[in-house]
């Protein structure tokens, strides 16, 4: 196996262009390039473990609950999320994972806050204003930066107002959350 070195803005296309979670870069490009992707292929270890929906909407505008439940379900068993560092890199994981799902509906995450506290937003000051200790991550490739500095029951309530928020089922919210 060969390692190179990429910009940002063609690993970008290459992750925007996956199909399914954990799809390696070697395969989206075999499947970009027209090429077939062998057994070896499929057993390349760097993964794009960031899910695309780009053009699911001109495709399918109307999505059935089972096939959008089916789009959540897979992050209950991510083989992905346990090789995240700790309960932030598995917080931003999952939040990543759900930006590229649904990245129009994403936005809906700004409405997010506590009582004295804003937990998303779309520049790193505006977190940092809002408060010195937050902590700001800029969640994957997307414009949506986080308030890191809560504590793992806090993250979960987060993630899962977040989940609610991008249409999915209490209880599965619930359950995804609680990887976290």
């Amino acid at each position: 196996m060969k390692y190179i070195e990429i910009d940002d803005e063609l690993y970008r296309y290459i992750a925007s262009n996956t199909q399914q979670i954990g799809e390696s870069a070697s395969d989206i490009l075999r499947r970009l390039l027209g090429l077939e992707v062998t057994a070896e292929a499929e057993s390349i270890p760097e993964r794009i473990s960031e899910p695309s929906m780009e053009g699911v909407e001109e495709a399918a505008p109307v999505r059935s609950a089972v096939a959008e439940a089916g789009v959540f379900e897979e992050l209950v068993d991510d083989e992905q999320l346990p090789r995240q560092k700790g309960a932030v890199g598995r917080f931003l994981y999952l939040l990543d994972c759900l930006y590229r799902q649904h990245p129009s509906a994403f936005d809906g995450v700004l409405a997010i806050r506590g009582r004295d506290r804003l937990y998303f937003s779309q520049s790193k000051d505006a977190l940092l204003k809002a408060s010195p200790s937050a902590n700001p991550k800029q969640i994957g490739a997307s414009p949506f930066w986080v308030s890191a500095n809560n504590n793992t029951a806090k993250k979960r309530a987060i993630l899962e107002e977040v989940l609610e928020i991008l249409g999915c089922q209490k209880a599965l919210a619930a359950r995804i959350a609680e990887q976290v």
